[in-house]
């Protein structure tokens, strides 16, 4: 799709969602009549709200994916920074990517770039690719797009918290100033572990000079790594893995008393459900939670199917909660805060976390080790030649009060 037809397409995509939304309300406040006269719902009418619902929703994402694409900057644009990276581009990609040669892209790894090769084999990515990776991903993965993302150089990452602020207080001008208590701090190292994804082509796609095979490989690797590092980022054990925030003990204590490291989580007062009266009341409930000195940058994390359920709820003065994002690079919002869409996040049932609201940024850390290291692999599965590539990412809740969370229990 180039890029000139995206900003059309855009605002095409964006009408529909609005014209879509429209109709959505009318058979939404329809359907709340017939239940109010009638007593139970019409199944065609909750057919077609659920129809709705699931085009709002691809319409959301088409216009997020025309807008990214739009905005991404091309290979083109990118610079090698350097006589030895330009070298190892051409010997990575003309020679061991198409052909399996080894000999010069050893060579300049181990003198010019002075990037050992491990004893499992495979070699590193250009770091031109490797950018090409991390813009996919961070246009893929919705947790890493509103996280902290920063490249370490080792496994052993550690970063220290600050769970008390340093005391302090008024003094008159000739006052004795006191000495201040220093502040305490815990220590934080988000789990880490490798992940991989194995795409494959044909020795005669390789050998098509036509073949764009950096592009190729950068959208295989971030789409597949994308899936993988998702569920991590929200459900990960840290067992050679992220550990997901849904992962992090929780209970419904306030900032005040909680212990560090445990989340808070409102509970909705209905096991497996919303509460029959106003169900929109918990979602107030789980914004005012959090403190405001982070609600600047929070957002709404759920998915489609919770989504599709909170579109349907009004305020008392018969307002939406949930607004579409009716102009180019806007999210949806609801309360007038960002929704992410992550399929990973559970769906409504009993004691599940379906709804986290929270700044992600303060909240969530994501650690991506430098390097991505390829194994080409002709042998395995012929005619198929497959490329074993590695990443080694990590990811962690660093400040539990940034982030809470909507239980669907008693309590």
């Amino acid at each position: 799709m180039s890029q000139t037809l995206a900003p059309v397409e855009v605002k095409a995509a964006v009408e529909k969602l609005g014209r879509t939304f429209e109709e959505f309300k009318s058979a939404n406040d329809a359907d709340a009549v017939e239940r109010r006269a009638r007593g139970y719902a019409d199944h065609l009418v909750e057919e077609k709200l659920g129809r709705l619902g699931d085009e709002m929703t691809r319409l959301q994402k088409q216009i997020e994916g025309l807008g990214v694409m739009a905005n991404r900057p091309g290979l083109g644009g990118m610079t090698v920074k350097s006589a030895p990276g330009m070298e190892h581009k051409a010997a990575f990609l003309g020679g061991y990517m198409r052909k399996g040669l080894e000999r010069d892209v050893a060579r300049i790894e181990e003198k010019s770039l002075n990037i050992a090769t491990p004893s499992e084999g495979g070699y590193a990515v250009p770091e031109e690719i490797d950018q090409m990776i991390e813009q996919r991903l961070r246009d893929l993965s919705p947790i890493r797009s509103i996280a902290t993302v920063v490249r370490i150089g080792s496994s052993n990452y550690k970063k220290l918290i600050s769970t008390t602020g340093p005391a302090s207080g008024w003094v008159g001008e000739s006052d004795p100033r006191t000495e201040t208590q220093s502040p305490d701090f815990a220590e934080v190292a988000p789990p880490l572990g490798e992940i991989y994804a194995n795409p494959a082509a044909t020795q005669t796609m390789l050998d098509d000079a036509f073949f764009d095979v950096e592009n190729w490989l950068a959208e295989e690797l971030a789409t597949e790594f994308a899936q993988k590092e998702g569920a991590a980022f929200v459900n990960g054990n840290g067992v050679n893995k992220p550990k997901g925030f849904l992962a992090s003990a929780t209970n419904a204590s306030g900032d005040a008393v909680r212990n560090f490291g445990t989340v808070q989580h409102v509970a909705t007062g209905t096991a497996g459900g919303w509460p029959a009266s106003d169900p929109s009341d918990v979602l107030f409930d789980l914004m005012h939670s959090l403190k405001a000195g982070y609600r600047n940058g929070a957002r709404f994390v759920m998915n489609a199917a919770t989504l599709n359920q909170i579109r349907k709820f009004k305020d008392v003065d018969g307002d939406y909660l949930w607004r579409p994002g009716l102009m180019e690079g806007q999210a949806s919002t609801l309360l007038g805060f960002p929704v992410v869409e992550a399929e990973d996040m559970p769906s409504i049932t009993g004691d599940s976390l379906s709804v986290a609201f929270g700044n992600f940024q303060r909240g969530y850390l994501i650690t991506d080790r430098m390097g991505t290291r390829v194994l080409r692999d002709p042998y395995s599965n012929k005619p198929f030649v497959h490329f074993y590539t590695t990443r080694r990412v990590g990811g962690g809740v660093i400040n539990s009060d940034a982030i809470k969370l909507l239980k669907f229990s008693i309590a």
